[in-house]
This record gives C-alpha cells, sequence and structure tokens, in this order.
C-alpha cells in the first residue's frame, strides 16, 4: 500500500466504525483494530505484534494549532521508536505487550470538537501521515537511543523510566522547529492559531516549513459530509 491508499482505508475506516477508541492498530491484512482488541488477540497469538504496520491515533480537539500541527502536540514518538527497535519500557506498555518490529507509519485522525468556532474545520477530518524510518532519522532518534543505552542489548530489551525520560527529553531538547524546541514551538503556534496573536505569524512560517522538513507529512483534510478530499 501506498500512502495514499492507506489514507484512503484510514478514512473508510473512520468513517464506517462507531467506535472512536483513541489507541488503534493498522495491521498487514488492512484491517484495523483497537488497543483492546490487539492486546486480546495477543493473549491467544503471539505473532500478531509482528503484523502491526501502522499506529492510528484518533483525537477530538478544540484548537486550531492541534488540526494544523498533529506531531507538535505528540509526545509518544520517542517509545513508538523503542517499540520498533524492539524495547519495552518497565512497568508502562502504551503500545502493547510486545516489540512491534514491522511498524512503520504513524497516522493520526483529528476531527473539531463541536465547540470549535473556526469555520474553516467545521465537519472536517485531518488525517496526518508520517514514515517512522524518517521521522526517527530526522528526529536523530537512532544516536538519542544510542548514547543513552550504550551497550544495553536487546536480549535485556526492559527498559527503565528513567531511561525513556532521558531520550524523551534529549529528543525533545532539539532545536528543530526554526530554532525552537518541540514545546516552545507548540506553544508558538498555539497562541498564533487559538488566542489569535498574528504578530507571530513569521515565526509561525517558519515553523510550518521545519514541520514539514521533519515530519514530512503527507497529509489529507476530509469533508465529514461528502467524505471527499478538501484544500484548507
Amino acid at each position: 500500500m501506498n500512502e495514499y491508499q492507506i489514507v484512503e482505508l484510514v478514512k473508510d475506516w473512520y468513517r464506517a466504525t462507531s467506535i472512536k477508541a483513541v489507541r488503534n492498530f493498522l495491521l498487514n491484512d488492512t484491517t484495523i483494530i483497537s488497543y483492546k482488541s490487539y492486546e486480546h488477540s495477543y493473549q491467544h497469538n503471539p505473532s500478531i505484534s509482528k503484523q502491526v504496520i501502522g499506529y492510528v491515533d484518533n483525537d477530538i480537539t478544540n484548537y486550531v494549532s492541534t488540526l494544523e500541527f498533529p506531531l507538535l502536540q505528540r509526545d509518544f514518538i520517542s517509545y513508538v521508536y523503542l517499540y520498533k527497535k524492539g524495547y519495552l519500557i518497565r512497568g508502562y506498555s502504551p503500545l502493547g505487550p510486545a516489540p512491534l518490529p514491522n511498524l512503520k507509519y504513524i497516522i493520526h485522525c483529528i476531527t473539531n470538537n463541536t465547540g470549535l468556532r473556526h469555520y474553516e474545520f467545521k465537519d472536517k477530518l485531518v488525517i496526518e501521515l508520517v514514515d517512522m524510518y524518517v521521522v526517527a532519522n530526522n528526529l536523530n532518534l537512532p544516536n538519542i537511543v544510542s548514547s543513552v543505552l550504550g551497550s544495553k542489548s536487546l536480549s535485556e530489551n526492559e527498559i527503565n523510566l528513567h531511561e525513556f525520560d532521558e531520550i524523551d527529553d534529549r529528543t525533545s531538547s532539539q532545536k528543530l522547529f526554526a530554532g525552537r524546541t518541540l514545546d516552545v514551538a507548540s506553544l508558538i503556534v498555539s497562541r498564533y492559531f487559538d488566542t489569535n496573536e498574528r504578530e507571530l505569524s513569521k515565526e509561525v512560517f517558519k515553523i510550518s516549513e521545519a514541520y514539514e522538513r521533519v515530519f514530512r507529512p503527507y497529509r489529507v483534510v476530509y469533508d465529514t459530509k461528502t467524505w471527499q478530499p478538501v484544500l484548507m
């Protein structure tokens, strides 16, 4: 499947399902299952962890900044990468009980809250897909993980929360977004879109360019009345 086919698949699944679970998994047979279904299936068939090729996250927001820049609002890229590389986080299992060696995509599905006043996002579904290889390399995750974990073998695949926090802190503290860290960039776009501080337009433009360069997202916005792609 190419990016377009995956996004269309996710859109059709989103349209058809009455369950809007936050965490979901895309399998290599093109089915999408919830985190709870995945955990249940794993108990009977542990090999299902090798069938996961995508992590599908659902979100509802009343912030335009979240719709415009989904990956600036997220802190799970570090642990998705660790699961892909074969590590688990001791006492914390956000992606289930086993590594996900074939996971390639992170996919966001975001709709607006009914309280959102910005008409351009009324009745819209934003889907943004990123390739984990691209994101990990551009965020310098291979080097950061290596520097924190050192010679820890994958045979000792559990890492503790302190190690995870160190990896996450080093990742988010990089000034990759027009000289801003991820958290600061997120605050700037929030001030621009959500509190209407239009004097920040030049900074937001630079952050937008960096966002495209770092994440290289494949993005489609659908009208949820017609389920056709629309320009935003």
